[in-house]
């Protein structure tokens, strides 16, 4: 998934007369992004979970790579790669470490698990020259916490791992209605009723929980509403038992399993549901925005910069189910205020996360070193 991040960013930087390496545990997607992005690869036998011994090898095996290589700059993410990777960095004498913050793992957990999540960040951001937030919440959140020197961390424009690229991928006139009813039909959904979309990976953390609950309180009032759900169920962080039965076996619940190119079905969504519990700065929220779809979503860490409330969308508390529904009917209900809101989100998407101007500003970080 980290993949999605960087599309398109590595082949830009290569362009400008940079030599690009990518380090990652081993398997097919490296190998394909790599030959897309034209970009060397290295792998180490990293996963996610903390395994100590594994760990202090796979550190080694960074630093030698990097002592090998003898890069410039070295930018490491996510909790382990972010961990493993700076110490490395700073073992080899990297001249610039960039420890790229895309979320705050660690305010989900509790317990042993959280103190060592904070502990992680907290290494990782004080061996960093400089430390880059995805976007201003998970930046104040992270000096608030005393995690990192305000003095390192920025945000780059907006925000947004990789922005969005709403003049071509994303862009609503590339589905004419004739490609929508096709799609609408293949699903089984008919041409009248409305559709709330939700698009994610299908674990607690991303609310679907509470998406279940939504979407029975939604269905009181419009009946013959439909949710279609792009994803996979993931064994990490599962959804209960109870939820997944309750989305498996409704009639009016669409499961298409995790879409690699999901702008047809945002073509035919309404509104687009994102419950989630926390996030550094969803690209979803984007994406629906690109394709004139307004989002309700939760007010947490990433979702406040990904949509503007009552603007382009509308922010409800986390865990509100009741606030949820009410938002979606009212979009439902409002066809004028559905479409005011999606072309708000568009023009915002297009102005403000264009890939091209992050990738130039992450090129300057690059160019004026520390």
């Amino acid at each position: 998934m980290t993949f999605v991040f960087l599309r398109g960013q590595l082949g830009f930087m290569k362009s400008r007369g940079m030599e690009v390496h990518v380090m990652s545990a081993p398997g097919p997607e490296i190998s394909e992004f790599v030959r897309e992005e034209g970009a060397t690869a290295h792998t180490v036998d990293m996963v996610r979970r903390i395994t100590p011994f594994r760990d202090l090898k796979v550190l080694w095996q960074m630093v030698r790579e990097f002592q090998r290589v003898r890069p410039d700059i070295v930018q490491a993410s996510t909790p382990k790669g972010g961990l493993l990777g700076t110490i490395a960095a700073r073992i080899a004498r990297v001249p610039l470490v960039i420890y790229h913050v895309r979320g705050l793992t660690y305010t989900g957990a509790r317990g042993i698990q959280g103190r060592i999540l904070r502990a992680t960040e907290k290494i990782a951001c004080s061996l960093a020259h400089r430390v880059l937030c995805v976007s201003d919440s998970v930046r104040a959140q992270l000096n608030e916490d005393g995690l990192a020197d305000p003095d390192k961390t920025l945000v780059l424009l907006n925000g947004s791992s990789n922005g969005v690229d709403a003049s071509q991928r994303f862009d609503p006139r590339h589905f004419p209605d004739s490609t929508r009813d096709f799609l609408r039909f293949s699903l089984g959904i008919p041409k009248s009723s409305p559709v709330l979309g939700f698009v994610g990976r299908l674990v607690h953390d991303k609310g679907l929980d509470d998406l279940a609950s939504v979407f029975d309180e939604v269905s009181q009032h419009y009946r013959d509403a439909h949710l279609l759900i792009a994803g996979d169920w993931e064994p990490r962080n599962p959804v209960s038992t109870e939820t997944r039965a309750r989305i498996e076996n409704n009639p009016r619940i669409h499961l298409t399993g995790g879409q690699p190119d999901p702008a047809g079905y945002y073509a035919i969504m309404d509104v687009l549901a994102f419950p989630s519990l926390r996030e550094g700065f969803p690209n979803v929220p984007l994406e629906a925005a690109a394709m004139e779809i307004p989002v309700v979503a939760t007010r947490v860490t990433g979702c406040v910069d990904a949509v503007e409330h009552q603007r382009t969308g509308m922010l409800v508390e986390p865990r509100d189910t009741a606030a949820m529904a009410h938002a979606i009917v009212c979009y439902f209900a409002d066809p004028k205020l559905r479409r005011q809101h999606g072309l708000a989100a568009r023009a915002r998407a297009l102005e403000n996360y264009r890939p091209e101007d992050i990738w130039q500003a992450l090129f300057k970080i690059y160019a004026g070193g520390r």
